[in-house]
């Protein structure tokens, strides 16, 4: 639009503006509110800013916690790495273990409860003693001590197992004593 045109819109639309006059303090509360709203919008923008860097720094740390946790359980040796007499070996130990704790479960009652909890509160030791042994054997290179410490450790257990096995039978023994001397009475 050349000056002409805009000079004339402007003579004709001059009575169609609003000339009115604003009320005292007007232009102070106008800028309160623009700094008030410039300050919530900064805060804002900086909350903003920093999510995304959380959310990618919180991946980038679990990925890593991850990628170690998962190489060392990788790494650690059992003694079934050591050689293929050894497999046999732990899988014989692991059969055995399984059979006796099926014929504890099997003899599960309930005066019999509190000895089987007790057994496997000790198998559980055992068993965090075994964990250690097989990062033992990792870290010492399949020391011999410690390939001897792992069958130890496989014995204690079916040892234990018998133990409680024998345990319950004295317990069912003198259960059927009791059972027989109060029938008789």
């Amino acid at each position: 639009m050349n000056k002409d045109n805009l000079n004339h819109l402007f003579e004709t639309l001059r009575n169609d503006f609003d000339i009115e006059v604003p009320n005292t303090g007007h232009e102070n509360r106008f800028l309160e509110k623009i700094k008030a709203n410039n300050n919530v919008a900064t805060v804002k923008s900086k909350r903003n800013l920093w999510k995304p860097f959380i959310g990618i720094a919180a991946s980038i740390a679990l990925i890593v916690t991850l990628t170690f946790t998962f190489q060392q359980g990788d790494d650690i040796k059992d003694l079934a790495n050591v050689s293929p007499e050894m497999a046999s070996t732990q899988s014989f130990f692991t059969s055995v273990i399984a059979e006796e704790l099926s014929k504890v479960e099997n003899e599960r009652s309930p005066a019999t409860d509190w000895l089987i909890k007790d057994a496997m509160v000790q198998m559980n030791d055992l068993e965090k003693e075994y964990e250690q042994l097989k990062i033992d054997l990792t870290e010492s290179g399949n020391d011999k001590r410690v390939i001897h410490a792992m069958i130890n450790n496989f014995w204690n257990r079916i040892d234990l197992l018998k133990t409680v096995l024998k345990s319950i039978e004295e317990v069912k023994t003198i259960k059927q004593r009791i059972n027989e001397t109060s029938n008789t009475i």
